[in-house]
Parts: structure tokens; sequence; C-alpha cells
């Protein structure tokens, strides 16, 4: 970013390689609509762009980055009048690359797991997903952030501006809200235990 900032296009290619596919992920499960997400990932780098000058390399540049990714999801769902809480299940239907009648959530780049752990998790997914729509939004962002993005609570915090301890108190309520609804959909204590697979 500071190469960005003195002038180096190729750099910005670089920060956008490097980080599109965990920060577009991010913004497809908090908004839950690829159109709103496609849109706000490039408002995202177009602010990105336009605050070059005023970067200071004072926190990562991925807590500047989330920053801005989750202030406008939430600029982008307070102009919503709806929101569609199962829209990651709902099948996709625009035949780009075979992914008719998929769901939204099934699109999603896959991370290079087993293939045993890849089925486990393709079966799972949509209760998983269905799980995270019930949650509250600051809970849900909190649990994304840091299980989707790997960001840590600290960075958390300052991304969403609230203390670390009230981080980590949402953190703790929705993987307790997780497990409650992964329950009454079926799935077993021992997977709603593993963090890892809630993640998966």
């Amino acid at each position: 970013m500071l190469a960005f900032k003195a002038g180096d296009a190729r750099a910005f290619e670089k920060l956008v390689q490097r980080h599109r596919t965990p920060v577009f992920n991010f913004i497809l499960r908090f908004t839950g609509h690829r159109a709103r997400a496609e849109d706000v990932l490039q408002e995202t780098w177009l602010k990105v762009v336009r605050s070059a000058r005023e970067y200071e390399a004072k926190a990562k540049f991925t807590t500047w980055l989330y920053t801005i990714a989750r202030n406008l999801c939430v600029d982008s769902a307070r102009k919503e009048s709806y929101r569609q809480a199962s829209s990651l299940e709902a099948p996709t239907g625009n035949g780009a690359g075979g992914d008719e009648g998929r769901a939204l959530g099934e699109s999603l780049p896959d991370t290079g797991a087993s293939p045993e752990r890849g089925a486990y998790n393709a079966r799972l997914r949509p209760l998983i997903e269905r799980a995270l729509a019930s949650l509250p939004e600051e809970q849900r962002e909190v649990f994304l952030l840091r299980e989707y993005s790997g960001i840590a609570f600290k960075e958390i915090a300052e991304v969403t501006g609230v203390p670390e301890n009230t981080v980590k108190s949402r953190m703790r309520y929705a993987l307790e809200g997780l497990r409650r609804r992964l329950a009454e959909l079926g799935v077993d204590g021992d997977l709603a235990d593993d963090g890892r697979t809630v993640a998966g």
C-alpha cells in the first residue's frame, strides 16, 4: 500500500490479487447478495484508491481494508429496505460457468480441503449458512471476520469500533447461537463444537 501511495500502480494490482477473494467472501456473507457484494467490493477498492494519499501504516493494511469494506456493507444494508436471510441458499440461476441451479453459498471458492472434508462441508454448508444468517448482525460480522477472514480480535475491535472484550463477547454469543441453531437443524454437538468445521 505504501508503494501504491508513492505512485506505483503495479502495487495496487498486487493488493487486489492478494486480498480480493477473502474480502469478497466477507462482503458476500455479510450482504448475502452476489450483485450487492460485487458493488460493495468495487466501492471498497475505489475508496482505497481515493484514500491512498491519507493512508498511514498505523495499523495493518488488512485492518484498514476490512474497516472500509465493513462500513460500506453497513451503509449498503441501511440503504436496502429488505434483507433476504436465505439468499446464500438460493439458486444462482445465471448459467455462467455451469453454475445453473447451484446455491450461491456453494459457489464460493474452495480453500483446498481434502475430498472427504469437502464432501462433508458441501452437505453442511447450507445448514451453516442458514445458522449464520440467523445471528444478529454484530455477532455475524465478528464471526465472519474471525473465522472466514482470520482477523485477530484486536484488529476486529479496530474494524468494528468496539472494545476487544465486546468483540470476544460477540464471538462467544455467535458460537453459542450457531451451536443452538445447528442443533435445531439436526447437526450433532460434536460438529457444532468444532469451530474449524463451522468455519470450513
